[in-house]
């Protein structure tokens, strides 16, 4: 048995044809069978005469919607039926599966039940167009990053995720027995990607698993999620590496816009364009003077960061104001940063780093890292961390390290903006949060 996919359909005009897929729609008349079915690929009428083949009519009768079904029958063309223009006449049909009645709830229905029960029945939540798209064009953009990255020079590392010490610092952690001791779930790479650097790989990038123990029931969190990492050597500070990362997104949403716009428009009523590059840059001190201006206040314990309604203002008026959707904020005060951003030899008090805001969320984490290894001590050592407990991750820095500096960029966070998805449970394949272990 061969597949006709339902796309091809109008290349076998007058010919028979076996298709794969679901029932998506029945219309049960009193001579006739219209049967709407759907493969990942499109919808097509199949036509049955219940006359023909009374035991055929019986078994479509008793479908529920939904069943994964194999068609066998004839393409002709049909001027009155809207799918194209052709149906299919049944000649011969097999229920892969029968689907059971009824639904959990129709993927297909006017009306949707809330999020978090479309959750326990992802699977069937998945069926949805919109979603495959969604998945479709995020294929799209791993395989573009991926495309300039190599183009770059870039290798492609697989980093541990089971580790025997923290990796940023000792919140947000989930721990498990490991053995006779106690081993961490991997909250970054990073401490990995810079081993990367000592041994002269000079680039590296890698997609992969991050856990983090963070109890937040967030739009915008997860506790499981594919984080995008990259590093460089022989950086002079953290404006080579954004230099680098408004190219390479850049690129990304380019190879998007050329393979899905046009789909995005139809189905999400979405435009969708590359952005232009530079990406506009404000430093924290300019950031927190503008907020003041368009009079938005910040907690007082957020003197030294951002919360996310400061995100989305500071978005806002670089998009009203220069037509930008991604905009840097650069120069973070050391008291918000970890230990391994390096200072500015200026200003001691910030850090060569920068946040990358997506309308107005954060999608990125970079800086320039400090390689010097006495230096590196001392900041450890001024955030109040143990150097027993990172002396590992030091010892990269004694023998040779090259300057260098990276990112940490979130796959579905730029999911949700870049299709303007309103929850960050609508942007990833399967949902992990703090009550959620299933499916």
């Amino acid at each position: 048995m061969k597949r006709t996919l339902i796309k091809d359909l109008d290349q076998h005009i007058d010919e028979q044809v076996t298709i794969q897929g679901w029932l998506h729609t029945l219309r049960d008349q009193k001579s006739m069978q219209f049967l709407i079915i759907r493969d990942r690929t499109g919808l097509v009428q199949v036509a049955h005469y219940k006359k023909g083949n009374l035991d055929l009519a019986k078994t479509i009768s008793d479908l529920g919607t939904e069943s994964a079904l194999r068609i066998t029958g004839k393409v002709v063309k049909n001027e009155i039926v809207k799918l194209g223009g052709l149906e299919i006449q049944l000649e011969d049909l097999l229920v892969e599966n029968a689907a059971q009645v009824p639904l959990p709830f129709e993927p297909f229905g006017e009306y949707l039940p809330e999020q978090d029960f479309r959750l326990d029945w992802r699977y069937l939540d998945l069926r949805r167009e919109v979603n495959q798209l969604l998945f479709e064009v995020q294929t799209t953009a791993v395989q573009a990053m991926r495309e300039f990255w190599l183009q770059e020079n870039f290798i492609e590392i697989n980093s541990p995720k089971i580790m025997g010490a923290p990796s940023e610092s000792g919140a947000e952690l989930f721990s498990l027995p490991y053995f006779d001791t106690t081993a961490y779930l991997a909250q970054s790479p990073q401490f990995y990607k810079q081993m990367a650097m000592a041994a002269g790989f000079e680039r590296v990038f890698e997609f992969g698993p991050v856990f983090r123990a963070d109890p937040s029931f967030t739009s915008r969190h997860m506790t499981e999620f594919t984080g995008v990492d990259m590093e460089m050597s022989w950086i002079d500070s953290h404006e080579d590496v954004m230099r680098l990362t408004e190219r390479w997104l850049a690129h990304t949403i380019q190879r998007v816009v050329e393979k899905h716009a046009s789909e995005v428009e139809t189905k999400l009523g979405l435009h969708l364009e590359a952005p232009m590059v530079p990406f506009p840059r404000i430093s924290m001190a300019e950031a927190h003077k503008l907020l003041k201006e368009i009079g938005y206040k910040l907690p007082p314990e957020k003197k030294f960061d951002l919360d996310p309604g400061a995100e989305r203002a500071i978005g806002a008026h670089f998009k009203e104001i220069q037509g930008h959707d991604y905009v840097f904020i650069t120069d973070w005060p050391f008291a918000s940063r970890p230990f391994y951003h390096m200072l500015h030899p200026e200003e001691p008090g910030l850090t060569r780093s920068f946040d990358l805001l997506g309308k107005g969320l954060e999608l990125a984490t970079g800086a320039q890292r400090e390689h010097r290894y006495d230096v590196l001590k001392a900041q450890a050592l001024e955030k109040g961390l143990s150097l027993e407990v990172i002396q590992d991750y030091l010892n990269y820095f004694r023998y040779g390290t090259p300057p260098h500096g990276g990112f940490g960029f979130g796959l579905s966070r730029f999911m949700m903006v870049l299709l303007d998805l309103p929850n960050i449970r609508e942007a990833v394949y399967i949902f992990r949060g703090p009550t959620r272990l299933t499916p």
